[in-house]
């Protein structure tokens, strides 16, 4: 097909393109408000109607508001012109036979990619072009037949065959949920075909769809709702919440399916589904009304009742990036808000740039950031404070989605993604495709564990009742603790996939091991604050999921499996990624370089005595892991786009930021005092070990009645009172509460109680030591190489293996001692509880011979110090 003389055709300048989470056109963001068109009974020689008929259609489309068409086929040049005649955008289908095993014959194969092709080179440049789709709904049981890995090679194909032929075009593939698990990031954005009548169920499906997605667009490629079956008036009702909940989700856009009652497939006019918002004569139906309605007000439908938000910006010496966050944050789209800007002692021009802006300057001597943000929270007015960075600046509806999730959830404090601008240069990109940058952790596909504070905001009601940020983080680590202590509260953190900010990242190496080195020292600080959070090593464990780009991905040694249900019948169909487990999570802690120095060390003793030199192995083995997870985390967890994948230049620098990141954050822990042979908690006491029995501990209550889930928690807090980690025994436990203090032991405890009447309860406690079998391992290879070193002469080694075995037997035996003392303290913390009575009573046991520590109890409120310590000694 050849453009006609005089067609209206404009080029490249029209064309749509992708930024963040959103397609835009001529500088402007572009939501698709689109209707389905086709497939016609063939006429002509085409599956479309006749022209005038078309004119008439979209004639109407664009005097209700409608912006965008999709088609099945490819569309003769005429339907493209009056699409730009009346400002359409096309979304163009390239059909082929995707309903059958279509691999299985090369020549089949071939002959798809060329018509696929020739479909992009007949439509290539024309202004009308929204984006061509290669592909619509494979069925499951053909993806199921050829494998997950073999059709996403050939729709990869596919995708570069259009590119080929319009290198600017947009590309997509429209899913739907029986395939979900197909991985296609290399899309320019992800569309699907979704089919949810209860706004609870789409709503929910669209997040799970974002957090799969990532950082490229969102569409709905079909929604809609039968009015044969459902009835006219069920229609529009549906279709009004339908498309409220898609926009207000933080979708690109949508189609509604479809624009006319008419249909044809396999050969026949199917009359007995009509999802059209005009009729076969072209009658509008109520929901033509239902649908202009609710895309007046995009993305949020509800202008009216709005929060007030105050925006808090904290800056120190962002003089300049801040002009960027201010400019940004006049542009936004929301009408109900303040600007506060706490200028925390900067000695750059940060003041007088703010000064020329409409918003509220507090300068206050350099703090830091928590004591910055605490300043920001005293002097709002706002029901919720929006925290953004002075290195970001938000997209122009961030306040909209936020207040979004504020109205349609109970969640007290809600976040987003924060995603690097386009125009930042070469090292800043390699950056934010490093590890270490700011991500959120969601423990659900709505509920969030962390979020970041560069895209933070809060109920001002609940931050204050929780104490707002801790002063003792001034740079990092302020926003993780003000998460959990919001969770702790027993409130929820939502996130918002579109709520979005533009962060930029550090431009150059040694910022970004300065920035690196500073997290290093939060960590540390965390984990004296949150030691139940952290494992033996030192390394926080989330309970849920981080998303982002830049995180180190582990060497996979299982196979993802997919969920298809019994011979395939499974509605939503995911893929289930099985844990690799404690030992293959190692490498991707900073402290494996600790190991790898160990290693190192030792192999370099085989020059005194070479038996050690069969270490080296070991040694190059614990180098090379390292070097093949920045490879693979590299090139399969980034957001390059395709020119930045083909330079040479990018993935060698994000690659050795895999690998110098770890040695950063590991130098500001160690610094700090986040070692792996650190100690918190209790000290040990060597008479509390347990080596072949289990040890009871009891305690009296009265006028104090607790169930046993109360006295567990509280026995629970005890514990991390004393900077112990606790851990709750599981389902299929026998224990209640575990704790460990270091490497080589952890203590166990359950809790049973005796009801004695009148509020009267007698807790047995048993607790036990389990110790590391791994550590045993250690200390005797250890031993046995100091011997074999002596016998053969080599003083100098067997000195210094010995001094190591020495080391490791008293780590052991503190670790053990520690972890029982902990127990018993948590335990026996209990008898400082006042009972409800409040009278001072020493209370023995019934009978003390029965345990071999008797707990004893002073309840007295306000009750001197001198008694609590003449009860003590009892």
């Amino acid at each position: 097909m050849t453009h006609s003389p005089g067609a209206l055709a404009n080029f490249i300048s029209d064309r749509v393109y992708i930024k963040g989470k959103f397609l835009y056109s001529r500088n402007k963001k572009m939501y698709i408000k689109g209707v389905t068109y086709g497939t016609f009974k063939p006429s002509n020689g085409t599956q479309y109607p006749e022209l005038a008929v078309i004119k008439k259609d979209f004639e109407m489309m664009a005097a209700n508001g409608i912006n965008c068409v999709r088609t099945y086929t490819v569309p003769p040049l005429y339907l493209l012109d009056l699409a730009s005649v009346y400002n359409l955008k096309v979304m163009v289908g390239l059909p082929w036979e995707q309903h059958i095993t279509f691999l299985d014959d090369q020549t089949n194969k071939k002959d798809i990619v060329r018509r696929v092709q020739e479909g992009v080179k007949d439509c290539k440049k024309h202004s009308a072009i929204l984006c061509y789709a290669i592909g619509n709904e494979i069925p499951a049981s053909i993806v199921r037949w050829y494998g997950k890995a073999k059709i996403e090679a050939f729709l990869k194909e596919l995708y570069n065959a259009a590119k080929e032929a319009d290198p600017q075009g947009l590309v997509t593939y429209v899913n739907y949920p029986t395939t979900e698990y197909l991985n296609l990031s290399f899309l320019d954005f992800d569309c699907f075909n979704v089919y949810l009548e209860t706004p609870e169920k789409l709503s929910s499906y669209i997040s799970r769809l974002h957090n799969l997605c990532g950082e490229r667009p969102l569409v709905l490629a079909e929604i809609g709702l039968d009015s044969l079956r459902n009835g006219d008036e069920k229609q529009a009702e549906v279709m009004n919440w339908q498309i409220k909940t898609v926009f207000g989700k933080g979708c690109a856009g949508m189609f509604v399916f479809a624009w006319t009652d008419e249909w044809w497939r396999g050969g026949f006019e199917i009359e007995d589904w009509n999802f059209g918002l005009v009729d076969r004569q072209r009658t509008p139906k109520p929901a033509l009304s239902a649908v202009i309605n609710s895309m007046q007000a995009i993305p949020l439908s509800n202008q009216k009742n709005l929060p007030f938000f105050s925006i808090v910006v904290c800056s120190y010496n962002g003089s300049a990036t801040i002009k960027d966050t201010l400019e940004g944050l006049m542009k936004l789209q929301y009408g109900n808000y303040e600007v506060i800007v706490v200028d925390d002692g900067s000695k750059d021009d940060t003041a007088n740039i703010v000064r020329r802006y409409p918003v509220k300057l507090i300068s206050t001597r350099n703090k830091g950031l928590s004591s910055a943000r605490n300043t920001g929270m005293y002097n709002a007015k706002g029901d919720i404070i929006a925290y953004i960075d002075d290195d970001a600046y938000p997209d122009p509806h961030w306040l909209q989605y936020l207040a979004y999730t504020y109205i349609n959830s109970n969640h007290v404090a809600v976040g987003g993604p924060n995603i690097i601008p386009a125009e930042d240069g070469y090292i800043a990109t390699c950056v934010a495709n490093a590890p270490g940058g700011p991500v959120h952790v969601l423990a659900t596909d709505e509920i969030a564990e962390h979020i970041p504070g560069c895209n933070f905001s809060v109920r001002k009601n609940v931050l204050v009742q929780v104490g707002g940020f801790d002063p003792v983080y001034t740079s990092a680590g302020d926003d993780v603790d003000v998460c959990w202590r919001i969770q702790e509260a027993g409130y929820t953190i939502g996130f918002h996939p579109s709520a979005l900010v533009w962060h930029h990242r550090r431009n150059s190496l040694k910022a970004y091991w300065k920035q690196q080195k500073g997290y290093g020292k939060a960590e540390a600080l965390l984990e004296r604050k949150w030691p139940q959070k952290y494992n033996a090593f030192g390394h926080l464990e989330w309970a849920g999921r981080i998303y982002g780009n830049g995180f180190t991905i582990p060497i996979k040694t299982k196979k993802d499996k997919i969920f298809h249900g019994t011979w395939g019948s499974a509605l939503f169909q995911s893929v289930y990624e099985p844990a690799e487990g404690f030992s293959k999570s190692i490498p991707l802690m900073p402290e494996w370089y600790l190991f790898s120095i160990f290693f190192g060390f030792m192999a370099c003793l085989g020059f005194l005595w070479k038996p050690l030199l069969l270490v080296w192995p070991v040694f190059i083995v614990s180098i090379t892991v390292i070097i093949i997870q920045a490879i693979i985390s590299a090139s399969k967890n980034s957001s390059l786009t395709k020119v930045q994948h083909t330079s040479w230049k990018y993935r060698p620098l994000i690659i050795l930021l895999h690998i110098i990141q770890p040695l950063a954050r590991l130098k500001g822990r160690i610094t700090h005092g986040l070692t792996p042979w650190r100690m918190r908690a209790a000290n040990g006491n060597m008479s509390n070990l347990t080596f072949f029995r289990p040890r009871l501990l009891t305690h009296w209550s009265e006028g104090n009645w607790k169930g046993s889930e109360t006295w567990l928690e509280e026995i629970e807090q005890n514990l991390i009172a004393l900077q112990a980690r606790v851990k709750r025994g599981g389902d299929f436990d026998r224990w209640d509460i575990q704790t460990r203090n270091g490497f080589f032991s952890t203590a166990k405890g359950v809790l049973t109680i005796e009801e004695h009447g009148a509020q009267k309860q007698y807790l047995k406690f048993r607790y036990w030591v389990n110790y590391s079998k791994t550590g045993i391992s250690l200390i005797i290879l250890s031993a046995l190489i100091a011997v074999f070193a002596a016998l053969d002469h080599s003083w100098v080694v067997s000195f210094i293996i010995a001094g190591l075995t020495i080391g490791l037997i008293g780590k052991y035996v503190f670790d053990c001692a520690s972890v029982a003392n902990c127990l018993i303290k948590g335990f026996t913390n209990l008898s400082k509880e006042p009972t409800k009575t409040g009278e001072l009573k020493f209370i023995d046991v019934a009978d003390p011979n029965e345990v071999e520590n008797a707990s004893y109890v002073l309840r007295k409120e306000g009750a001197p110090k001198v008694l609590k310590q003449q009860a003590s000694k009892i």
